[in-house]
């Protein structure tokens, strides 16, 4: 469980206390209902990752969009408020860049929303490749978290991140990944695998 699922769980259930107490018991349910919810939105499971040369999801999501980008491939993980939302490094490596940039709230499952809405873009090194992954605001999502800083060193599947309700996160891989996720897949964070290394 995220920490922040049990402040605003707590929050809305002393609200639905509130209202209960001052008027009646069936305008505290829509509060109550709230607190659950955020209980649920912010679960956190363990996960079981993948050994070997493979970049695993940094998201649970749906894959929407399986792009060539010059250089590198993106793959584009739709995020819907009931998957899970803790972000996972694809690889292991270090972090060399965080660059965050301002953006509109687009809906995230748009196209547009890779290039316009508020993003944080996280470059990994590791293991002979960089990959790039980014964390896109959504339409409701209008909190994006980064745990971690330059120089840091992440292990595969490890937890760097959280992007608050409905959002997309991009990957960005180069030619040196075959591809192994499809458009409409659902795929799982740390555990799913998007692509495996080619053995040079």
């Amino acid at each position: 469980m995220v920490i922040d699922g049990i402040y605003y769980a707590l929050a809305l259930t002393a609200g639905g206390a509130i209202v209960w107490y001052l008027s009646q018991p069936v305008f505290a349910l829509p509060l109550f209902v709230l607190a659950a919810f955020c209980l649920y939105f912010f679960r956190d499971p363990e996960r079981a990752i993948p050994d070997g040369p493979v970049a695993v999801s940094p998201a649970d999501g749906k894959v929407v969009a399986i792009y060539p980008e010059a250089a590198t491939t993106r793959i584009s993980i739709f995020l819907n408020i009931f998957d899970v939302h803790v972000n996972r490094a694809p690889i292991a490596g270090r972090i060399t860049a965080v660059e965050y940039m301002k953006g509109q709230f687009l809906v995230a499952s748009r196209e547009v929303a890779s290039s316009e809405n508020e993003r944080n873009i996280v470059t990994l090194q590791g293991a002979g490749s960089c990959v790039r992954f980014s964390q896109i605001a959504g339409l409701i999502a209008r909190r994006i978290v980064f745990y971690k800083k330059v120089g840091d060193q992440v292990a595969k599947g490890e937890r760097v991140g959280l992007i608050k309700f409905g959002s997309r996160v991009d990957v960005f891989l180069g030619p040196e990944w075959e591809i192994i996720a499809k458009i409409g897949e659902h795929v799982s964070c740390g555990s799913s695998i998007l692509a495996r290394q080619r053995q040079v």
